[in-house]
């Protein structure tokens, strides 16, 4: 049997997938929980590569797929080619290169710092060049970069949704930590890409978790009450409980009652619309008797997590308003939207049209799957070759928008700020965008008559008929943290509860830390709050 692995590096977590290469036929599929390396976004991780090591980075990533593969039931002696998918940060750190060039912008400091770029152009090599384990035969088959921002996912985003064969003005974006985006407007590609953060993905909520059986994904209003769903065994969403969202009071119980772990990106966003709509949320307050939104198994929906998800709606509503100035089109004339990617997908597209997360003006909206893993399947299957790849990135290159250094991006992301965290009106949006010259947006947005396609049922292909096997994603990072008196104020500040304290010998203690449980530089409570000072975690080394 000949078979390969289809792998997406996402930056909130891996997913692969093992085909039968003969047959086409998927034979099994590993989700990690989390990404391996400490952090919440895409910053995160190449701070903690550059300061702790890129070989300790690169380490966690290889330990983790190989786990991962372990998962997927076949025998990976008979793996001929692995296809990776991913965006430029996550495939230089799987590839161990340097990613300094990434990381720092301008010219002249990387040329101070002796910074060489490597090409990015996409390559073959050996799975155990890598570090990757039992596969002797495998080659890995790395697809190439648009820019330092834009990746691989960016190219499948774009190839497997036909967005270039559309005649009018349309946007395809996908979802994730880091938002790719591209309109296309008389042939012509304008991308950019959005640091949308993790909200979107579950993360930095406070109950929030990534899509697995159990993830609460949906929220739907009925005359009696919210009718909460779950991701079962096949991560389909079913029936939970219905709940009083001001009280937290089951006034039905469901099929997944007691079931319900976390809360998705896409339950975020279901809460976000509804309490909207019905007034109980106006960002970044909820106006309910315990400031919170009460939802099935004890969930709940704060205040801090409506911020949180704001700035990333934010940031993308301000990515399109700045596709769209520089392609000199405004909101009425994109009328079409691409969604891809699991939020993309399992999000209810007409509430992510009403906040803010899809282009405003779109009356047709199409949902995809992950079309970063399907560019990976893809491969394996020898659909498409890297001379197709390199020619398509040379193409999404053409008209690419820097939203780190775009004053339109950054005067467009003020205002919803200003709308998100600071309690501004949306009645006051326009007003700002006439004070940057800009056109008005439709601030009030009905969806009755908004078109919807799905293209897939799950984010994952074959997942009806194939188990999706979930992992830790994560190792332990450790050491004696000299002067520590054993206290364990850091324990109970760490909010991911990653980080234990043990005793080790005489008056000496060994901190250890979960990587992906830790939210690296996004946080650091641990050392704050260290009376003294003395916990580092990047000091702390990988142990296998």
């Amino acid at each position: 049997m000949s078979l390969g692995i289809a792998l997406d590096l996402g930056t909130s977590g891996f997913r692969c997938q093992m085909v039968d290469l003969e047959t086409g036929k998927t034979i099994g599929t590993a989700i990690t929980e989390r990404h391996p390396i400490p952090g919440m976004n895409v910053i995160d991780h190449v701070n903690f590569a550059i300061k702790a090591g890129e070989d300790v980075a690169h380490g966690l990533m290889i330990e983790t797929i190989n786990n991962l593969f372990t998962e997927l039931g076949g025998d990976l002696s008979q793996v001929e080619i692995i296809g990776v998918c991913g965006n430029p940060f996550q495939l230089s750190l799987f590839q161990n290169i340097e990613i300094r060039d990434l990381a720092y912008a301008g010219k002249n400091m990387l040329k101070d710092l002796g910074v060489v770029s490597p090409p990015r152009d996409g390559d073959v090599v050996s799975a155990e060049s890598l570090g990757l384990t039992r596969m002797p035969k495998a080659r890995v088959v790395i697809p190439p970069a648009v820019r330092h921002e834009i990746g691989a996912d960016a190219i499948g985003m774009m190839m497997l949704t036909d967005i270039l064969e559309e005649t009018e003005p349309c946007i395809v974006v996908d979802y994730g930590t880091n938002a790719e985006m591209a309109l296309v407007v008389d042939g012509k590609i304008y991308s950019g890409s959005a640091a949308a953060g993790p909200a979107l993905e579950g993360q930095q909520i406070q109950r929030g978790m990534l899509a697995a059986p159990g993830a609460l994904s949906e929220l739907e209003i009925t005359d009696r009450g919210w009718r909460c769903y779950v991701l079962d065994d096949t991560l389909a969403p079913a029936p939970g409980d219905l709940i009083d969202p001001l009280t937290g009071k089951v006034i039905e119980e469901g099929p997944m009652h007691g079931k319900a772990l976390g809360i998705t990106g896409t339950g975020v966003i279901a809460a976000l619309a509804n309490g909207m709509k019905e007034g109980i949320i106006v960002p970044p307050k909820i106006n309910t008797p315990s400031g919170t939104l009460k939802l099935q198994d004890g969930i709940e929906i704060t205040s801090n997590d409506v911020d949180e998800a704001g700035k990333a709606i934010g940031a993308l509503r301000a990515g399109f308003l700045t596709l769209m100035d520089a392609a000199g089109v405004w909101v009425d004339d994109v009328k079409k939207a691409y969604m891809s990617g699991a939020s993309g997908l399992y999000v209810d597209a007409k509430k992510a049209l009403t906040i803010g997360m899809v282009a405003p003006g779109a009356d047709h909206l199409v949902q995809f799957g992950n079309t970063s893993i399907g560019l990976a399947r893809k491969i394996i299957m020898g659909e498409v070759d890297l001379d197709i790849l390199r020619e398509f990135a040379k193409q999404l290159r053409a008209d690419h928008v820097m939203f780190a250094t775009s004053e339109v991006f950054k005067n467009i992301y003020s205002i919803e700020y200003s709308v998100w965290c600071t309690g501004m009106p949306m009645s006051m949006y326009n007003d700002m965008l006439d004070m940057y010259s800009l056109k008005h947006i439709p601030l009030e947005i009905d969806t009755d008559n908004v078109k919807v396609e799905r293209f897939a049922k799950r984010d994952l292909p074959d997942t009806e008929e194939c188990k999706v096997h979930i992992i830790p994603s994560g190792t332990v990072l450790s050491g004696v943290v000299d002067g520590c008196v054993g206290c364990r104020k850091c324990v109970k500040e760490c909010p991911e509860k990653a980080l234990t304290i043990n005793p080790e010998g005489v008056s000496k203690y060994r901190a250890e830390i979960r990587s992906d449980r830790c939210a690296g530089t996004a946080c650091r409570r641990c050392e704050r709050i260290c009376p003294r000072t003395v916990l580092r975690t990047l000091d702390l080394k990988l142990t296998l």
